[in-house]
């Protein structure tokens, strides 16, 4: 079983930045996906960003594409979401999830697919 712990989360003004991480401990597949998730309160949840297995395939959201960039650091045993000209529409509590898989997919899992999942952090924007 995979533990997640998010950070990195706080207020910010339009237009700011902000890095998230997600930690990583206990046994990790070889072969695997770590997403990004956020639910603002009266919203679904939404699917931000995942990124597979040596880091070399990626996808993004429509609303975010363009803005957000997701990473690993294998070394640090991380996964990062850089999130540049925020907008109060990315106020949400953002979550990241950990699924096994045999080979990257033409896009993202969906998020019933995940079965490791932090507690989350809270990222608010005003305007």
């Amino acid at each position: 079983q995979v533990q997640l712990v998010e950070s990195g989360g706080g207020s910010v003004r339009a237009g700011g930045s902000l890095r998230l991480s997600c930690v990583a401990s206990g046994y990790m597949h070889s072969s695997y996906s770590m997403g990004w998730f956020r639910q603002a309160p009266g919203k679904e949840r939404e699917g931000v960003a995942c990124i597979y297995t040596g880091g070399s395939t990626t996808y993004y959201a429509d609303s975010v594409k363009g803005r957000f960039t997701i990473s690993q650091d294998n070394a640090k045993n991380t996964v990062y979401l850089q999130m540049n000209s925020l907008e109060p529409e990315d106020t949400a509590m953002y979550y990241c999830a950990s699924v096994r898989v045999p080979w990257a997919w033409s896009s993202c899992p969906p998020a019933e697919k995940y079965n490791s999942w932090g507690q989350g952090t809270q990222v608010t924007v005003s305007s």
